[in-house]
């Protein structure tokens, strides 16, 4: 029989129909609503790089540095930002069901959320020597690294305020809105990254108070489009603002679990990271340098994983999970095209793109750059399997995350961390003694980077077709 259209109370997001009345997926509609978004994502892969390219130009130790706490920072904004994270799927879900006040309230109910996680990103600001000093890194490029660490945990509330006012604009499709702050965000950061660390001589620490203050101009600027009057007619934006305990709960109960699930892994990638530092500065750096400049491969992808997220939770929201299934596993392979043809592209180019970012007066610049050019292959195979990874956006716009969460847990931390630890250090390197020490270096780290994305992308994808999210309820 043919396909019925749904009513327009319900209409379905990405979705044509021919003259039979068949569905398809409209792939353009799906670029529309990812485009933004995806561009929006390369801009904060544009800040890393601008930030790698200002650090760099101070020294390899200042990039091994920044590779040391590059992803210890991302984990504890993720970790404490799974409230902020649940927004877009509220959103989306309540925008699919033509609940236009609910979808609002959520942005409100999100930003009390980020109130109460605050106290937690001062403590830990001011806990980095205490959390540093287990993994005995060299002391010049510890030094460094806690330079830098202080003023990025204490902006970490200004990022999750971001997370929760952009996810409103995501979840409704209005995504140009979130790239043209991206945008102003960026441009923000390059200039006060020029003035903090070298006019006023701030170092590295003037790369992480220029992020910070470019995230607190972010927020500030999407709070006032969140209540621009045009918004605030059509879905009372203005009038969600009182505190409502159940609201609260019920997104802690999705937002965690989301942010457990990210913590996850990026708590393994800064065991990983921290384990390439502490082999010297030239594997730390380099392995800074093929992160940095893999964002731009993962970062533009999460433009496609945040345009999955808000179709799947509108098609919830609409009343239709076959769809919902349809639309996130379509999206869900666009992202593994993409970020398999750019890995290897990226790796063609490396090296002409890895001297950009190593001040060629340093007397490790040469073997930084070689060994980096070497790892980018690596890095490109695992790209296609963290593309299936992706469809950890789309169990997000259905609301299912403490499963996935909880299997990662084992993947992660019983898997991937000890294997890097066989293959990146030698005998007498390591931090534990009771695994075998095989020291390949880097090279090592990076292949069991490798096998980790491999388990992971299949784990995640398997999860997401298995279609277990759909006796999953969000709304109340």
């Amino acid at each position: 029989m043919p396909e019925k259209a749904p009513n327009a109370m319900h209409s379905l997001p990405a979705v044509r129909y021919d003259s039979r009345g068949k569905r398809h997926i409209d792939f353009r509609a799906i670029i529309a609503l990812a485009g933004p978004l995806f561009v929006n994502s390369a801009m904060q892969a544009v800040l890393n790089l601008v930030d790698m390219w200002f650090i760099g130009r101070l020294s390899v130790d200042a990039m091994a540095a920044m590779g040391a706490t590059f992803f210890p920072v991302i984990t504890f904004i993720v970790l404490f930002g799974g409230v902020s994270m649940g927004v877009q799927t509220l959103v989306a879900q309540n925008h699919g069901a033509r609940r236009p006040a609910d979808a609002a309230k959520a942005v409100w109910t999100g930003l009390y959320g980020v109130l109460i996680m605050t106290p937690l990103f001062v403590i830990v600001a001011f806990m980095g020597a205490v959390l540093f000093a287990p993994f005995k890194l060299p002391p010049a490029i510890e030094a460094l690294a806690l330079e830098f660490w202080f003023p990025r945990l204490i902006g970490g509330p200004f990022g999750l305020a971001f997370w929760a006012i952009s996810g409103f604009f995501n979840g409704i499709g209005r995504t140009k809105v979130t790239l043209i702050v991206s945008i102003g965000m960026v441009a923000l950061n390059a200039v006060l990254n020029e003035i903090l660390i070298f006019q006023l001589g701030m170092g590295i620490a003037g790369a992480g108070w220029a992020t910070t203050i470019s995230v607190l101009v972010g927020a500030i600027a999407s709070g006032w489009l969140f209540l621009h009057p045009a918004v605030r007619e059509k879905f009372q934006s203005h009038k969600g603002w009182r505190f409502d305990f159940r609201a609260l709960r019920n997104l802690f109960t999705l937002g965690l679990p989301m942010g457990l699930f990210a913590t996850v892994d990026l708590f393994g990638f800064s065991l990983f990271q921290l384990m390439q530092v502490q082999l010297g500065a030239v594997d730390g750096a380099a392995t800074q340098v093929v992160m940095m400049l893999n964002s731009a491969v993962f970062h533009p992808a999460l433009g496609l994983g945040m345009a999955s997220t808000t179709l799947v939770g509108q098609s919830i929201g609409a009343g239709d999970k076959d769809w919902a299934m349809r639309v996130g596993t379509a999206t869900i392979m666009l992202a593994v095209g993409y970020m398999g043809i750019v890995g290897v592209l990226i790796a063609l180019a490396g090296p002409w793109l890895t001297p950009l970012f190593i001040s060629a007066s340093d007397p490790n610049a040469g073997a930084v750059i070689q060994l980096s050019t070497t790892l980018l292959w690596i890095a490109a195979a695992y790209h296609v399997f963290d593309g299936l990874g992706m469809a950890n956006f789309s169990l997000r716009g259905a609301g299912d995350s403490k499963t996935p969460a909880i299997a990662l847990i084992f993947l992660s931390w019983f898997g991937f961390v000890p294997l890097v630890h066989t293959l990146t250090f030698g005998p007498g390197q390591g931090w534990v003694e009771f695994l075998p020490q095989l020291g390949w270096g880097a090279v090592g780290g990076w292949i069991a980077a490798l096998v980790y994305m491999v388990l992971y992308g299949v784990l995640i994808f398997w999860r997401w077709r298995s279609g277990a999210w759909r006796n999953m309820k969000v709304l109340e």
